[in-house]
């Protein structure tokens, strides 16, 4: 039986809920929180400060580094692995390639920027709801950036394009597809690009495009609660 309506009633091209806030964490140099349905990351950013140990200092610029966590009552299933998990290191090396390339790093040399987000609730879409967070983090943290991150997961489940897809969705017995993606939102280009399992070249197009329509959606979210801050 084809896929043709989503387990939550939602359109193929809908996202779910979105809430993003900045400042959440008071001892942090900038802060953010990004909720997406039922998943929920709080990113923290510290720094620019001095790289140690010295030997690890590039007199031209500094670095990015970030860490990634889910807490132990944050969802369910073999992917809820708190702590520096295989999967938590690889996550944090994919947030750190998505938001490099928007980071002027030659602002800060012989420094580092750490960028710690936790996940207290999860449902499918982790490192994108965490890359969200992070470049939002990273504004409110006056870091010099050129442009936003936003991202999102699309997919396929049997035959249906998706975007944002669940835990549910991804579980799904049909043959499923899911396609984690991050834009540089004013030149559209991807700074991240991951796919599981199998889809068509045709329907991967789709998926993409689908992907860079819920970017933009994601991006209103970010600014509208990077503004937000400056009202008060």
């Amino acid at each position: 039986m084809a896929y043709t309506k989503r387990l939550d009633g939602r359109k193929n091209n809908e996202l779910r809920p979105m809430e993003a806030k900045t400042g959440v964490v008071k001892n942090a140099d900038g802060s953010a929180s990004f909720k997406i349905g039922k998943t929920w990351a709080i990113a923290a950013v510290y720094g620019p400060r001095d790289l140690n140990p010295r030997f690890l200092q590039n007199p031209k610029k500094g670095i990015l580094r970030c860490n990634y966590g889910m807490m132990p009552f944050s969802g369910s299933g073999d992917r809820i692995r708190p702590g520096r998990s295989r999967r938590a290191q690889e996550i944090a090396m994919v947030m750190t390639k998505s938001l490099e390339p928007v980071v002027d790093l030659s602002a800060f040399p012989n420094s580092v920027v750490d960028v710690y987000v936790d996940l207290p609730q999860t449902d499918a879409g982790t490192r994108c709801a965490a890359i969200s967070a992070a470049s939002m983090a990273l504004a409110d943290a006056g870091i010099p950036m050129k442009d936003m991150i936003c991202s999102v997961s699309v997919g396929q489940v049997q035959e249906t394009v998706l975007a944002d897809l669940t835990y549910n969705e991804e579980a799904h017995e049909a043959p499923v597809s899911d396609i984690p993606i991050a834009m540089v939102h004013n030149t559209g280009e991807l700074s991240l690009l991951q796919m599981d399992g199998e889809i068509s070249r045709e329907d991967l197009m789709k998926a993409l495009a689908l992907g860079k329509e819920a970017c933009e959606q994601v991006y209103k979210v970010q600014v509208a609660a990077l503004k937000e801050k400056f009202k008060k």
